[in-house]
Order: C-alpha cells, then structure tokens, then sequence
C-alpha cells in the first residue's frame, strides 16, 4: 500500500491564507494525500496568529510547521503550548514555547514529523540541527518520520538530505520561497526536495511587491513590505511512502498556478 504526505510551501500573508482555504481541499483530493503539512511561519508576514492557523487546519492541514518567524505574533505561544499540531523548530533554545516535533496517528500507522532551523546564514545561531535530529531520531519508534529544514543555505539542506537518507521517509526544505526542481527519492530510500517553494502572490518577490524589494536593493529610501497584489499560487511536493517499509518511492511537485496571460 502507498501512503501519500502532501508538504506544502510558506504561507504568506492575507493572500496565501486565503490560496490555502480556497485549494488546499482540492489538491488533497487530486492527489489522494492521506496527510498534509503546510509551513505557515509567513501567514501574518512575520509570523502566524491562532486564527489563521485555525483557519490553515480547517482547510484540511493536518500539522503546520514554522521557523525564523515563529514568535513574530506572541498571542501564537499560548496556542502552541495547547496545540501539539503547530511546530516550531525542534533547536531552538529549549526555554521556549511550543515543541519542536510531534508524532501523530494515522489509519497507516504513527507518523513523525521533525521541524528544525538551520545555521548557515541565518540571524541568529540555534543548537546544531544535525546533532538535534540525532536526539530526536533515538526517541522515535515511528515507521513513518518526515523532516523539514527551514534554511536559507541549499549545502545545508543537502547535507541533511543525505545524513538521514535511509532513516527517515523524507527531508524537505523551506524558508527560501523558491520552489527547487529536484524532487528526487534519494539513492537508500528517502524522499528529498531543496526547497518546496511558497503560497501566495504569484507575481511577487518571495510574497512581496516586487517595487519595495527592488527598492531596498537599490538603496532607496525604507519603506514597510507589503504583500503584492493579483493573483495567488501554492507550491508543493507530493512524498508516495510504502507503507511496508517507511520508505519514500516517489517525489514529486504538485504546484498550482492561476492562468496568466500569454507572453509576447
């Protein structure tokens, strides 16, 4: 039998709430996912309120995950302190709120799913994610274990990919925004994917109007982010796991577009 987890790419803002409560439900059907994970750390841009991760679990998430951005709203904490379903990740400092990883019951079996942060180039420097898994790893009995990587460096997800690669059924990546085209079943059984990309504004950098952000890299004066208009896309891979053996045997992107206008 095949058991199929459908990983879905950092929510952002207003827009890529709603692009989850509008397609969530019917991507799950199309793809027949017995299970959804969404990173929703960019819901509020920076960070995510209790009602719009109500909101991301009544489209059909069955665990959210979060990451740099996780303390960006604080009403949030008092939430996760409730709701095992919200994760932040599991090396950060271990005083504060939530918990970092999750086993959770499924008709297939137990599922685990690891959240962690990564190191290389981030603003801050968490406990070590590749020795923080192994610590996590020696507490789980879990024939199913799903890692997410919120990491800025793609060496950095890579090599985590391949440490765990025959260990757990898939590693995929976030926080980058940009969907990676090497959705790939690594060579002992692992599913893998750099980068599973983001939902929201479509025509947008990393969610954002593309004005502010070239703005700021030509050196003008600040102004506020603010989300781009038009229209919205979700972006996110598909892991087929055998459900005999914990292993992933396929990985693949399952992103949808809204239709735009032929280019000349």
């Amino acid at each position: 039998m095949e058991f199929k987890v459908l990983c879905v790419g950092d929510v952002v803002a207003s827009p890529g709430v709603e692009r989850i409560r509008r397609s969530l439900r019917y991507l799950k059907q199309k793809t027949g996912a017995d299970f959804v994970i969404v990173n929703g750390e960019n819901a509020a841009v920076l960070g995510m309120t209790p009602d719009q991760a109500e909101d991301i679990f009544d489209a059909g998430a069955d665990v959210i995950t979060m990451g740099n951005h996780t303390f960006g709203k604080r009403e949030l904490c008092d939430y996760m302190d409730e709701n095992h379903r919200v994760l932040r990740p599991a090396n950060f400092a271990p005083q504060v709120p939530g918990y970092g990883w999750g086993v959770y019951e499924t008709r297939f079996g137990d599922v685990a799913v690891i959240d962690l942060i990564g190191r290389c180039n981030m603003d801050y420097t968490p406990d070590n994610p590749f020795l923080m898994v192994e610590k996590i790893l020696s507490k789980i009995t879990a024939k199913f274990i799903f890692v997410e990587l919120h990491a800025e460096a793609t060496s950095e997800k890579l090599a985590m990919g391949y440490m765990l690669d025959g260990r757990v059924s898939a590693v995929w990546g976030t926080h980058t925004h940009v969907p990676t085209a090497d959705a790939q079943v690594l060579p002992k059984g692992t599913g893998y994917v750099t980068d599973l990309g983001m939902t929201g504004p479509q025509h947008s950098v990393l969610g954002i109007r593309p004005d502010l952000s070239i703005a700021k890299f030509r050196g003008d004066l600040y102004q506020r982010y603010q989300w781009a208009d038009g229209p919205t896309k979700l972006e996110a891979v598909l892991f087929t796991v055998d459900t005999a053996t914990g292993s992933c045997l396929r990985a693949e992107r399952v992103d949808l577009y809204a239709e735009t206008a032929a280019r000349r």
